[in-house]
């Protein structure tokens, strides 16, 4: 019982992160079942099935907020499901031993993705008229879901940052049309799961505890996208699952580290977490202070013009 709320929680939180983010519950949560000792297709395959839900939650209520782009949804999301289908059935075919680092390092590339695109870079906006393209998000669409399913997570994480550089779609359509599409994909994800693995393995009640927690906070999230700084929310999610899934290397049998070393690999990756979300937040603060200045501007000129046509007439 105690694992199955711990699992609602961080399904609640996977989900607040997802749904304000654009990202981050496949990671997230195949993150956790790894790391209490799940077959990793078995945890890509009880996330996929729990995402079922928790998308169709999740689109439902960006639907309502306005946040989505249905031509988006199916230009990205078809492909997206083919390659989650081939993704679900190649994982499904490794070995144990081959598959847990193999995930863990695709993870750990998604993770470190994720830090540095919201640490380092801004999110453009001087494109949005211009219409994002089939071609574009056709193998965008193909890649991002053939990676979901295998490490578990991926959708979010490649599909999000690579329409909001785009500069064409404003950041809370960009998160709210991938949150809807995903939909497709955990539900391609699911059934190549089931034929690769005939239900072997997977956890039911695990399954449901991630469903009950998302299905929580997936209207909460919609809501919270016009309100959290995904900058800052970027880099403390990535630093996260960088740090889970180096822990995952260093303790397999490709690297084998020692006490000493994994220690200090854990201290690095401490310091640059810490600085790479006090750094997100200084910018954040910084461009509100731009922001604030330049609306202000505006509205002071007129102000000091009044005095100098008084004074002339």
């Amino acid at each position: 019982m105690r694992t199955l709320i711990l699992l609602a929680l961080a399904g609640l939180g996977a989900q607040l992160v997802d749904g304000s983010l654009g990202m981050a519950y496949g990671v997230t949560s195949t993150t956790l079942l790894l790391a209490v000792g799940t077959n990793p297709a078995a945890a890509s395959a009880t996330v996929h099935l729990a995402e079922i839900g928790t998308t169709l939650a999740s689109g439902a209520a960006h639907w309502r907020f306005g946040n989505v782009d249905w031509r988006v949804v199916l230009k990205v999301g078809i492909p997206g499901a083919v390659g989650a289908f081939a993704g679900a059935t190649f994982l499904s075919a490794l070995s144990t031993e081959l598959a847990e680092p193999v995930m863990a390092l695709l993870l750990l590339g998604l993770g470190l993705y994720v830090l540095g695109r919201f640490t380092v870079t801004g999110l453009p906006t001087d494109k949005l008229d211009k219409p994002l393209r089939k071609r574009f998000l056709s193998p965008l669409g193909l890649v991002a879901g053939f990676l979901d399913a295998t490490g578990g997570g991926g959708w979010g994480p490649v599909g999000t940052p690579a329409i909001l550089a785009s500069g064409r779609l404003e950041p809370r359509k960009v998160i709210g049309s991938i949150d809807t599409s995903e939909f497709l994909v955990a539900v391609a994800a699911s059934l190549g799961f089931l034929v690769g693995l005939g239900g072997e393995g997977v956890n039911w009640l695990w399954a449901v505890a991630l469903l009950a927690g998302g299905l929580i906070a997936a209207p909460i999230a919609a809501w919270l996208v016009r309100h959290v700084p995904p900058r800052v929310l970027g880099s403390a999610v990535g630093g996260l699952i960088v740090l889970t899934n180096i822990r995952t290397l260093l303790r397999s049998d490709w690297l084998g580290a020692g006490d000493a070393t994994q220690w200090t690999v854990y201290g690095f990756v401490y310091v640059l977490w810490a600085a790479a979300v006090t750094y997100s937040v200084k910018e954040h603060r910084r461009a509100n202070r731009a922001a604030a200045e330049t609306a202000a501007q505006p509205a002071a000129e007129p102000a000091d013009a009044r005095p100098a046509e008084a004074t002339t007439s």
